[in-house]
């Protein structure tokens, strides 16, 4: 599982940040959360395919969080694809895909899934395959807004594969069978319990992405025991009033709902224009919570690798 910031930037693009988007790799399948203006380009940048997104997240409509995601629609629909989509968002966005059908599907081929999230929504699961398990909550913002939550499926653990042939297993089958948690029979009559080797499966890792919201118990319990989590830090120290009265949070708030949740490490994003350097967020963040970075676009990180 892999996080890559494709933009990082509050409410408006700067020379050197994009507005938000967040792609999450697994298993060659790519979860987007959120679709800012630019994000085709900016998967681009990042060497992703969209026809590799399978499903698309959407925290809130406003404008740096979803309008790059028309664009998106009707390029998938252009290049032909045919995989079903799934599309997580405000109820609100119905209207507005409708009002463009026409331009963005005319020719469409692949199946829109559209979970819509009313304003009555507080938590819940709201979409699940065979990777991933997606809860949304409620946050605190000027206009509804939900957070999101993938937890990784419960993996396997590890073939001990010499030791499984010092035991007597050869055949391909016997190794998927004791790596799946079952036992073979061999020839002689002596029996390999997938227990004798294979390890303990792994902790399932879980990513939170908690952007245009104020520090929040909502926002807490989806960053609770997280590997890895993404939150909303607009702003400094000095500007504490501001992101109170917008909607937003302060770096240092960042880092204090992250401790509180146990996550095992933050990331900061959705700066604000006029922090052209960030050192100073990363500082007053790493006060509070020394696990603390700032989220740098296409950078990639590893879910649970620290």
């Amino acid at each position: 599982m892999t996080i890559v910031p494709l933009g990082t930037a509050a409410a408006a693009p700067t020379r050197t940040r994009h507005l938000s988007s967040i792609a999450l790799i697994q298993s060659g399948r790519i979860l987007l959360l959120d679709c800012g203006e630019g994000v085709q380009r900016r998967l681009l940048d990042a060497g992703l395919k969209h026809g590799h997104v399978d499903t698309i997240c959407i925290t809130h409509l406003h404008g740096d969080h979803f309008i790059g995601l028309f664009g998106l629609l009707s390029t998938m629909a252009l290049s032909g694809r045919t995989a079903p989509l799934t599309l997580l968002a405000p109820a609100d966005l119905v209207p507005i895909l409708d009002m463009l059908s026409d331009s963005l599907f005319k020719n469409r081929g692949f199946e829109l899934v559209h979970r819509s999230l009313n304003k009555e929504f507080r938590s819940g699961v709201v979409h699940e395959n065979a990777l991933w398990v997606i809860t949304a909550r409620t946050l605190e913002h000027r206009v509804f807004t939900v957070g999101y939550r993938v937890q990784e499926r419960a993996r396997l653990g590890s073939l001990d594969a010499d030791k499984a042939r010092a035991m007597g297993a050869h055949a391909p089958e016997h190794f998927r069978m004791l790596k799946n948690g079952g036992s073979i029979r061999l020839a002689s009559g002596a029996v390999i319990q997938s227990s004798q080797v294979v390890g303990p499966p792994p902790v399932p890792r879980s990513f939170a992405y908690l952007v245009d919201t104020r520090p929040c118990e909502a926002g807490q319990q989806l960053a609770t025991d997280a590997s890895l989590v993404l939150h909303d830090a607009t702003f400094s120290d000095e500007h504490q009033e501001r992101a109170e009265r917008t909607g937003h949070s302060t770096a240092r708030e960042a880092a204090a709902v992250a401790r509180r949740a146990r996550a095992g490490r933050l990331l900061l994003s959705h700066f604000s224009a006029r922090y052209s350097d960030i050192g100073l967020l990363v500082r007053q963040a790493k006060e509070e919570f020394p696990y603390s970075a700032a989220a740098v676009e296409l950078g990639r990180y590893s879910v649970g690798d620290y």
